[in-house]
């Protein structure tokens, strides 16, 4: 079972970019799809979810309204928009599949991949 997040990369603060989370011989619509993002020196944060069973979607605080995660079952992908970037958004951006809930904690995911760089500087 493997995870695969890519769609990282530079923007400037303002910017957007989308990730995609897929994955090989695993699929992807029968479990919640957590992304979550770590930065150096920092804790993992979970940042959004979207349930397997009514797509229900959760999110961070931090990114209401600037994160949009949704998923097509034809390409069984889940993606993240990230909108209206911030320097603080940089981390390392990585998806799990396993049990999405309004609290988005790591310890209910039981499959997670490698994950994606994200950088906002100008």
């Amino acid at each position: 079972v493997q995870l695969q997040a890519s769609g990282g990369g530079l923007v400037q603060p303002g910017g957007s970019l989308r990730l995609s989370c897929a994955a090989s011989r695993f699929t992807l619509r029968d479990y919640g799809i957590g992304w979550f993002r770590q930065a150096p020196g920092k804790e993992r944060e979970g940042v959004s979810c979207i349930s397997t069973s009514d797509n229900s979607t959760y999110y961070a605080d931090s990114v209401k309204g600037r994160f949009t995660i949704s998923r097509d079952n034809a390409k069984d992908t889940v993606y993240l928009q990230l909108d209206s970037l911030e320097p603080e958004d940089t981390a390392l951006y990585t998806c799990a599949a396993g049990a999405c809930g309004e609290v988005i904690i790591h310890y209910v995911y039981d499959y997670w991949g490698q994950g994606t760089q994200v950088t906002v500087s100008s």
